[in-house]
């Protein structure tokens, strides 16, 4: 799948791009269908429905805010694929009040569960929509990222703070209501009834690196989305991860 964004961005979304295009890829080849049912969860502007749509995908985003969902229509109607995108108001605790239950082959929920109030519910939620062979794409923020974000920004008493919060938070200033480690969001998916397909660390070095160094230098890009590349499977960086992304299958698409 072709990153549709600048390449600058590419380094925020290239993994999770990637993990999603194999699942989409299965998902067609299992169903034999070459249009598949996507509910996307606080999409918003449509960042990854307009992709999806353009691969020939029809995608319900379901998001809080009537300013995204505004955006979503004009850049669907930009990119010639309104009439396959469908933006609803809503959010995850009222999922089916807007949609069908059990109606999608796969469900995307990135970064949702950081602020709705019951991230188990939220994760439920989303596993409801999922038909009998489904997959669930989940991303959120990673809690030791941001730890050591604020460590090496010189902010140690935060970092210490975000380590022994119960949510994550380095402080009553931090704008993101709630962070996640690998396990917790892997048993969120299990509990739920999933199996854990994959497990991602998403942005391990991108936040750390200087801009600068990533736009002037000759190939640094290139290198760095490679870096993030080989690095997003390994267990060892998940806990640096400033996102994580855990792949979920429902026990009828596992082995599809």
């Amino acid at each position: 799948m072709s990153d549709p964004m600048r390449p600058r961005s590419s380094l925020r979304t290239a993994v999770v791009w990637e993990v999603l295009q194999d699942a989409l890829d299965r998902r067609v080849k299992a169903t034999g269908r070459d249009s598949l049912d996507v509910l996307d969860t606080g999409g918003g502007s449509g960042n990854f429905a307009v992709p999806l749509a353009r691969l020939g995908h029809r995608v319900t985003v379901v998001d809080p805010s009537p300013n995204a969902l505004f955006a979503l229509e004009r850049r669907t109607a930009e990119a010639g694929v309104a009439d396959r995108v469908r933006g609803v108001q809503g959010d995850a605790h009222g999922l089916f009040d807007v949609v069908e239950p059990s109606g999608y082959d796969v469900v995307l929920c990135h970064g949702v569960l950081e602020y709705v109030d019951d991230p188990a519910e939220g994760v439920r939620n989303a596993v409801a929509a999922l038909r009998p062979e489904g997959v669930l794409s989940l991303l959120a923020a990673g809690l030791g990222g941001a730890v050591l974000a604020r460590a090496l920004a010189g902010h140690f008493t935060e970092a210490k703070q975000a380590l022994e919060d119960p949510a994550g938070r380095w402080g009553t200033g931090d704008p993101m209501p709630r962070r996640f480690t690998a396990e917790q969001l892997t048993g969120l998916v299990e509990a739920a009834g999933l199996r854990v397909a994959a497990v991602h660390g998403v942005r391990v070095f991108a936040d750390l690196v200087p801009g600068v160094l990533v736009d002037t230098e000759p190939g640094a890009l290139d290198a760095l989305l490679k870096l993030e590349a080989a690095a997003a499977e390994l267990p060892a960086f998940h806990s640096v991860a400033t996102q994580l992304h855990v792949l979920g299958e429902t026990s009828g698409a596992t082995g599809a």
